[in-house]
């Protein structure tokens, strides 16, 4: 087998099973939404799109939307982040852990309301305990009266906030 062959299966195989992660480290320029952060790399001069890894946020446009904008925004705008590259989603966005000192943004998220679990349904998220909890206390989206509408099933009924 060639060497490059090699090299890219093995970063392949290190990439499906996670163990191939990168961490950087820099400083959030923009909070697009409650999931989505554009990071400037210490290695770097232009921002990259960040999805914040385990958890949805609401769509902009929909209701929740812009408090879980407002609560991302306290939380990472101005910050220093570590960031941890684990993938790249169908979007161009770098999936990552992002983490501010020791405080874990997408936990943060979820805990205090603002965000779902992804995997929520199986229990086998590593945020699902924080969510069970928010629903429980009624805090943020789950705070109303009715069922807060997750993005998925909000982008059935609605489309994408963003036209496509």
């Amino acid at each position: 087998m060639k060497r490059r062959t090699w090299i890219a299966l093995l970063c392949a195989c290190a990439l499906a099973t996670q163990a191939c992660a990168e961490v950087h480290s820099g400083w959030v320029s923009w909070v697009m939404d409650g999931d989505t952060l554009l990071v400037v790399l210490d290695d770097q001069h232009e921002p990259v799109k960040v999805r914040v890894k385990d958890i949805d946020a609401p769509e902009s446009c929909q209701p929740g939307g812009e408090a879980a904008r407002e609560a991302m925004i306290s939380l990472a705008l101005r910050q220093r982040v570590e960031v941890d590259l684990v993938a790249e989603d169908v979007y161009g966005r770098q999936v990552a852990r992002v983490m501010r000192g020791e405080l874990d943004l997408g936990a943060e998220m979820v805990r205090t309301g603002m965000a779902w679990a992804y995997r929520f349904k199986t229990g086998k998220g590593p945020y699902a305990r924080w969510q069970r909890q928010a629903q429980q206390q009624r805090i943020g989206l789950f705070a109303a009266k009715e069922t807060a509408m997750s993005p998925p099933v909000f982008r059935q009924f609605h489309g994408s906030c963003h036209g496509g």
